[in-house]
Parts: structure tokens; C-alpha cells; sequence
């Protein structure tokens, strides 16, 4: 029987907008029709006495009321969505409607002496008493249709139990959204505002935060929805930290900015990700060193397809610069970057350029066809494993591309050159951040070369893990627990700090406008994250239980799977102790030793014969020679080249 119900439940869901406005019609048509022969029969009516006129009321009185409704446009409304807002509408028509018909009633009277096509004609109170009932009868039968057409079309067994945290604006225009939503049915509001607790909104009540765990432990809700747009980074901290004890998901209406252009919607919710869960304070960036080297000005960002040269590109354009140049090896990256930023920099002022930042040639010609102002150079490799197993392309690429530009910059007397570095280029265990830190010493010397003058300003530009950057552990952990797990983290004590793209971009952009010429400039990271236990905190704001020793029955184990060749339990920011603040808090300047540009053509030099014979050990060698606190690991690769060579 419940299998008969449910397909014909799905067969008329997915039938036709005609075919459904045929039935409701129908069903009015109906309706009306039994109320006319229910107020005949209780007026003592008998079958002989049937005639002409009253065969005609039974077919014209509903006809013309279903007219009336078809005007209004009743059978417009979507059954299954029906509001108050519709009921209201329904109530009017249906008054039309039987009001029409009385006064036609009433004409024909008048005109042909006879009862005609009205349903009572109102000629004593008992006549009065039986149109009122007839009018009652019809709103609450048409009325209890649509509601039972709520109720069998809306099955709200399959749907998730949301509760909605926030019982303000954004909360009620999301319960309004959740109306049509297939998926969730929100059976609660949560508010700490005693004016709302125990109150109803939208026919939802108001509960207290503590009533939030008594629906847990009795398995009552399914996911938890925050709709507090405006709520600071550090209260939603809190606020996930108390969730995340009851393993219940979690997922959060973005911030103002986001809504300010219009409704709330369900499809804007996003799941719970690390920069929530971090609740880092983001200073307010100053506007004049947002401006300094980019309002006016020709801007290139070498790398622009990636994903922090994308966003620097992003943020410079809010900046008014004179023209934008992206520059990138990469054609489907570039392609990608470049229509986007189309659509918000008129296209007279952005140009894409494919082109290799270790050509020198080609990027002085760049330089000096576009008049190039400032240089964000954030062409590199930077994925530790990957440059680890191939060393030579990352010196190619980080090191002689850096080189590169920066001599094309001087030749074209480009006023600004930024590097963006890396926390791995401090006492770096890798490859990578061995040529992120060598990189840094080629823009020191050439800041400070007495044999050349050197009109470019040179800055480096130094922090941590980006959050959204690509390659990056977080999206793999949200990978992971969506496909079951298991969560995979490297060592149980590696800890690493973090920012959000958008937060360091803005500050690199802060940090080239107050270079003077060689300097190096680290950004404030705040404090470090132990990775192991975002892992942790990801597992359960997303609705599930942590499986360890502890509790064997869960849902989600985290493996170690060891330290990768290259990486450091912990990163730095600071090679010497030598720091000094700056006109922005979250920027430090860092004073630190570097060699001359003579040692670093000598080094260049080597590094080029060990790529040609292809000496693996030799440019560890070097690098190492070169580039203070360096102390690779031995790997695979080594192992290969001492097998071949032995």
C-alpha cells in the first residue's frame, strides 16, 4: 500500500504544471458541488423535486467559481509550498467567487422571479444561516485540500533535521528558504537573547544553546545551520568548539558582504572550513599602503595563474592600477585569471602574457613594452615533495627565474620588485625552501651591489601556509572525511601556522609599499596550529565521531603516515633574532646576513655544472655552501644517483 502512495506521490510531482492544474481544478469544482447538493439537502430537498435550474446551479456556480480562482491565480501556486501568504489568497477568491454568484443569484431573482444561479438567495435568516454555512464549507474543504496536499506532497521523513543558530534576520530569511528546500526541515531556532527564547518565528520555536545538546543526545537533529553573518571570527570559534563536542555538522552562512545583495539563500551555506576554525583577529589594512604601488600604476604579477598570484591579482584591482599584466607559463591558468578578472577590470587595462621567468630577454622586453611600475613575482615551484624528486627544475625555475626578473627589473627600471617567500626558506630541511632562500639572497645582494646601480626597489615578502592554496592539507582532510576516511596526517606533533589568502596577499601588497630597498619582511602568523588536531575538529564539525582508541566505534580513524622527504615537524620566520617592527602591526622587517653578489655568481655558476652533468649531490652541495642552517635529507633520489654512479 505505501509503495502504491509513494508512486503516485512521485508520479504527480513530476507530471505535468497542466496536468496538475486540471486535478486542483477539479477537485474545486468538486468541492463546491457537494456543498451545493449538502445545503440543498439539509433545506429538506427530495429527488423529485429536482429541475432544470438547480441541474444548472450544480454545473455553472462551480464552473464560474473556478473561473474566479483560475483569475486569481490560484492554480499558479506550487501545492507543496503553500504559505499563509497563499491561504490568504485562497480566502479572497473563494469570497469572490461566492459573492459573485450571489449577486447573479440575486439578479436572476430580480429579472425572472426564480432562485436562478445564485446558490441561497438571502430572502429570510434562514436562507442567510445556509449561505454563511455554504461559504464556511468552502473555504475549509478548498483550504483543507492545499494543506492535505502540504502534507502528502512534503514527506519529511527523508529530510535532514536542521537547527538554525541565530534567530535574527539572516536566520529567518534562511527558514524561510529551508520551506522549499528538499533536503532539510528546520525543527528549531537557537538564541541566547532572553527576549526570543521560548517564543515561535515562522511557527519554529526559540530554544536556548543548552537545549542544543538535549536534541543531540535524543538524536533529534541531523546538522546545525549558524545564520549570525556579522558574528567576529573569535565568538564563531567558540561557538564551533561547543558544537564540535557533539559531533553534530555543521555548516554557516557567510558573512555580510556576501548577502548584501540580496536574499539568503540555502545554496550560499558553506561547509565549516579551517580559516572558522581558527578565529584569527585579521587587522584592518591600511589604505595608503594598498595604494602606494599600485593606484596609477603599471602592475605585473609573474605566477598570476597560481594560486597566490591570482589573488594578489584580485586584490590589486581594487586598487585602481593604470594597467594590470599577468604573466604565467601556465596557457589554461592564465586563461582562467584572466576572464575573471574581466569581469571587474575594464579590458583595456588587463593583458595576459605567456611567457618562462627564467628567460631574461623576454622579460626585459616585457618590462620595458609595458613600462612595468611593479613587479609581484610569485612564479615558483612550492610543493615540497614534488621539488624534492625534482631538484634541478626547481632551481631553474625558483632560483635562476628570480635572477631573471630581477636583473630585467633593474635593466627596465622598474620602481618595485616583491618576492613572496616562505617560512621554508628559514633553516630549510628541502629543496624547495633552499631556492625560496637563495632567491632572497640574489634580491639582497643586487639591493646592495656597489659595482651597479640598482634603482629598483627589492623586497621579500616571508609567511606561512595560505589557507586555499593549492596542494594544500586542509581541502585533502575535507576530501578524505566526505569519502569515509581515513584522515592521513604526517606526524602526530607537526604544527604549522596559517593565514587566509586573501589576509596575506593584502599584507605582501602592505609590506612592497614600505620596502626601502633589500628588505625582508615577515608577516605576523599568529600562533601555530597542531595539525592533527584540526583533523580532529574538521572529523567532528562535520557531523562525525572521531574513531581512536578511545571510542573503536566511530566513525573516522586519523593515520600517521610519517614525515614526508624535506619536511619539518615545525617552520620558522626568522633566521636571526634581529627584528624591528613597522608602521603595521601584523609586519616585522627582519634584519639578516646575506652575501655578496660576487659569491652568488660563483654559486650560480656551480649550480649550472651540476645541473648539466646532472649531479644531484653536488648541488646539495652547493646549496648548502650557500645557503645558511641548509641540511637536506638523504632520499630516493640520492640513493639513485650513488647506485649509478658506483
Amino acid at each position: 500500500m505505501v509503495f502504491h502512495i509513494n508512486r503516485l506521490r512521485n508520479y504527480l510531482i513530476l507530471s505535468s504544471r497542466r496536468l496538475k492544474q486540471v486535478i486542483a481544478g477539479a477537485a474545486d469544482f468538486s468541492i463546491i458541488t457537494f456543498v451545493i447538493i449538502f445545503l440543498l439537502f439539509i433545506n429538506e430537498f427530495k429527488i423529485e423535486d429536482f429541475d432544470p435550474v438547480i441541474f444548472i446551479r450544480l454545473l455553472i456556480i462551480p464552473a464560474f467559481s473556478i473561473y474566479i480562482f483560475y483569475k486569481f491565480g490560484i492554480y499558479k501556486s506550487i501545492h507543496r509550498y503553500i504559505d499563509i501568504t497563499v491561504i490568504y489568497l485562497f480566502v479572497k477568491a473563494i469570497l469572490l467567487a461566492l459573492l459573485l454568484n450571489l449577486i447573479v443569484g440575486f439578479i436572476f431573482n430580480q429579472i425572472f422571479k426564480t432562485p436562478g444561479l445564485g446558490l441561497i438567495v438571502l430572502n429570510d435568516s434562514s436562507s442567510f444561516l445556509n449561505y454563511f454555512t455554504g461559504v464556511l464549507s468552502v473555504i475549509i474543504l478548498i483550504v483543507g485540500s492545499r494543506l492535505f496536499a502540504v502534507h502528502f506532497f512534503n514527506t519529511k521523513k527523508n529530510k535532514k533535521r536542521v537547527v538554525i543558530y541565530g534567530a535574527g534576520s539572516a536566520g529567518l530569511q534562511l527558514a524561510e528558504a529551508l520551506k522549499v528546500s528538499l533536503e532539510m526541515r528546520p525543527i528549531a531556532f537557537i538564541d541566547s537573547d532572553p527576549a526570543l527564547i521560548g517564543t515561535y518565528l515562522g511557527g519554529i520555536k526559540v530554544m536556548d544553546p543548552g537545549s542544543l545538546e538535549r536534541l543531540s543526545q535524543r538524536q533529534k537533529v541531523d546538522e546545525v545551520l549558524i545564520a549570525m553573518p556579522s558574528i567576529s571570527k573569535s565568538i564563531l570559534n567558540r561557538l564551533l568548539r561547543e558544537i564540535e563536542l557533539l559531533s553534530i555538522k555543521v555548516r554557516i552562512l557567510p558573512g555580510l558582504a556576501e548577502l548584501a545583495l540580496g536574499k539568503v539563500l540555502v545554496s550560499e551555506l558553506k561547509e565549516v572550513d579551517i580559516s572558522d576554525l581558527l578565529g584569527r583577529y585579521e587587522v584592518e589594512p591600511n589604505r595608503k599602503l594598498l595604494n602606494k604601488n599600485i593606484k596609477d600604476k603599471v602592475v605585473m604579477v609573474t605566477g598570476a595563474g597560481g594560486s597566490i598570484g591570482s589573488e594578489i591579482s584580485r586584490q590589486i584591482i581594487k586598487y585602481n592600477p593604470k594597467k594590470l599584466i599577468i604573466l604565467d607559463v601556465n596557457e589554461f591558468a592564465l586563461y582562467e585569471i584572466k576572464q575573471e578578472i574581466e569581469k571587474l577590470l575594464h579590458k583595456d587595462k588587463v593583458f595576459s602574457v605567456l611567457a618562462n621567468v627564467t628567460n631574461q630577454s623576454r622579460m626585459t622586453e616585457i618590462c620595458n613594452a609595458f613600462m612595468i611600475d611593479t613587479i609581484y613575482h610569485t612564479a615558483a615551484y612550492k610543493h615540497v615533495p614534488i621539488v624534492e624528486e625534482n631538484p634541478f627544475e626547481a632551481i631553474e625555475n625558483n632560483i635562476i627565474g628570480t635572477q631573471s626578473c630581477a636583473l630585467a627589473a633593474i635593466e627596465a627600471e622598474v620602481e618595485t620588485f616583491v618576492l613572496i617567500s616562505t617560512d621554508k626558506a628559514v633553516r630549510p630541511t628541502n629543496i624547495m625552501g633552499a631556492t625560496k632562500r637563495f632567491s632572497e639572497l640574489i634580491l639582497q645582494s643586487l639591493s646592495n651591489k656597489v659595482d651597479m646601480e640598482c634603482n629598483t626597489r627589492m623586497t621579500m615578502v616571508r609567511f606561512g601556509n595560505v589557507l586555499g592554496s593549492s596542494g594544500s592539507a586542509i581541502p585533502l582532510f575535507q576530501k578524505q572525511i566526505k569519502e569515509g576516511g581515513p584522515v592521513t596526517v604526517t606526524h602526530p606533533e607537526i604544527i604549522r601556522y596559517f593565514m587566509s589568502i586573501q589576509e596575506a596577499s593584502e599584507l605582501v601588497i602592505q609590506a612592497g609599499a614600505m620596502g626601502k630597498g633589500g628588505d625582508v619582511f615577515v608577516l605576523d602568523m599568529g600562533e601555530p596550529v597542531q595539525i592533527v588536531e584540526l583533523a580532529k575538529r574538521l572529523i567532528k564539525l562535520s557531523g562525525f565521531q572521531l574513531k581512536d582508541e578511545y571510542n573503536p566505534t566511530g566513525d573516522i580513524e586519523i593515520i600517521f603516515t610519517g614525515l614526508r622527504p624535506g619536511e619539518k615537524l615545525y617552520e620558522e620566520l626568522l633566521i636571526g633574532d634581529n627584528v624591528g617592527k613597522t608602521e603595521h602591526k601584523q609586519i616585522l622587517r627582519a634584519e639578516e646576513d646575506y652575501l655578496s653578489y660576487v659569491e652568488l655568481k660563483t654559486a650560480l655558476k656551480l649550480l649550472k655544472e651540476a645541473e648539466l652533468k646532472g649531479d644531484i649531490l653536488s648541488m646539495k652541495n652547493i646549496l648548502q655552501e650557500t645557503v645558511v642552517g641548509f641540511t637536506p635529507e638523504k632520499d630516493i633520489v640520492d640513493v639513485l644517483y650513488l647506485q649509478k654512479n658506483h
